[in-house]
């Protein structure tokens, strides 16, 4: 009985070799005859956005300027490089002596990095995912320790890491149900538990993330519940007297204020509908919209301007009177400010499918009730704790929306217990900042 286990075991070892290196070959492939194709995207894109059309070498490995030995930090795009930005002035502080590389995929999440650090850091694109690209870019660099946020997994990228012997650590990791269960049943298994299996430390959100990790073949003893470091992110809050500051310019005394921030295409025009509804009751409501995304301020204000609204632009200075209708938020890096400013919120990327969701702990913490549309996928089970402490809440449809905003801005006291609710939930489930730094340092021999 002992020795047909033993074959057993021995045939399905085999058969795991056998399939990952078939979809390594394949995956390999695929990636080397796509490269003209993405090149080729980004060239396209870059028609409205000039930025991807910077840095050619760096998406191909070509990385000049950087110390060997860095710490590497990758964030995929803006809001991973948000997540990591306390995590790397930690390490900033703790770790002076060591250089820190930081990697981006998109030119938004560069722009923040750049805009935070400035020179203190070098920022680079991350190399797409060709056997080629990603050995290049090993070479290069030679960092001394990688840091992932969340959960980029990508598989040359990875095989180049261990082959010039750098650690890897997943910070903030996840993986829903759904997706556990498409590894775990898929050809690539074998794939995804070697991946799995070189990393040095997987940070996860929670029990039940790091459970996951391990049944899909991550080491138990490298697989830490770290806990969520979005709620670290927001924690500290706004500038108050900035807050203060702003409600004044805004009028706040004489009027409510409703931020929708981080709007995508087709959400703008629901929330204008919703507030034109809301007006009717409340006819001084001041909205603020802040779009997600910088190439789409023109648009934004097209829209404002075809459906015949008085609007001021954040971006010009241009002042708000009591008579101002609309604020286009048309500047980065402001959107707490406007949440510690609000009365009440929307969290875009909710409304529409396809985004699944944007940071609902920006407005928590800063005490603002928030609503959400029915497309959180991502931010599922924050915005359940959220709700479960009456700070967020869901609407499935924009009647909803209006309602729930509605009901809100007509019980200021009640509106104000919904959001320091939520600030309370935010600070409770901080902390995960310091468990994430004492695992990286517990392997990487404190980093030094």
């Amino acid at each position: 009985m002992n020795t047909q286990r033993a074959a057993g075991s021995r045939t399905n070892g085999l058969a795991a070799a056998l399939a990952d290196r078939l979809v390594r070959g394949l995956y390999t492939l695929f990636t080397w005859g796509a490269l003209p194709g993405v090149l080729a995207y980004f060239f396209w894109r870059g028609r409205r956005e000039p930025a991807y059309r910077q840095h050619w070498r760096e998406r191909l490995g070509q990385v000049r300027g950087v110390p060997t030995g860095a710490i590497w930090v990758h964030a995929a795009s803006v809001g991973e490089a948000v997540l990591v930005t306390p995590l790397i002035q930690r390490l900033q502080r703790d770790h002076a002596q060591r250089a820190i590389l930081v990697t981006t995929m998109t030119p938004t999440g560069r722009a923040h990095i750049e805009r935070v650090f400035a020179d203190t850091v070098y920022c680079r694109y991350v190399p797409l995912d060709t056997r080629g690209a990603t050995r290049r870019f090993m070479r290069a660099t030679r960092p001394g320790l990688a840091v992932i946020a969340e959960t980029e997994l990508w598989p040359n990228l990875l095989a180049a890491a261990r082959c010039y012997a750098v650690p890897v650590a997943l910070v903030n990791a996840s993986i829903s149900s759904r997706s556990a269960s498409r590894y775990r049943f898929a050809l690539w298994r074998a794939t995804v538990a070697d991946m799995l299996a070189s990393l040095a430390a997987i940070g996860a959100a929670s029990h039940a993330h790091a459970q996951r990790f391990v049944a899909l073949g991550a080491r138990a003893d490298r697989t830490h519940a770290i806990g969520n470091l979005k709620y670290d992110t927001v924690a500290a809050g706004a500038d108050d007297v900035g807050a203060r500051d702003l409600r004044d310019a805004w009028h706040a005394g004489q009027r409510p204020i409703w931020v929708a921030a981080s709007t995508h295409e087709g959400e703008e025009a629901r929330v204008l509908d919703a507030w034109a509804s809301l007006r009717e009751r409340f006819p001084s409501l001041l909205l603020v919209i802040a779009p997600r995304h910088p190439q789409r301020f023109e648009a934004v204000a097209e829209l404002l301007s075809a459906r015949g609204h008085g609007f001021a632009r954040r971006s010009s200075q241009q002042p708000v009177t009591p008579d101002t209708e609309i604020v286009l938020a048309d500047t980065l890096g402001e959107v707490p400010l406007f949440y510690a400013a609000a009365d009440v919120a929307l969290v875009g990327g909710s409304l529409v499918p396809g985004i699944e969701g944007h940071n609902v702990l920006e407005a928590a913490a800063q005490a603002c009730p928030l609503c959400v549309g029915p497309y959180v996928r991502e931010w599922r089970d924050i915005v359940d704790a959220l709700a479960a402490v009456g700070a967020a809440r869901v609407c499935d449809t924009p009647a909803q929306l209006t309602v729930a905003l509605a009901a809100w801005l007509a019980d200021p006291a009640q509106a104000r217990a919904a959001g320091e609710a939520g600030r309370r939930l935010v600070r409770e489930r901080a902390g995960a900042l310091d468990h994430t730094v004492k695992m990286l340092e517990s392997f990487a021999g404190n980093l030094s």
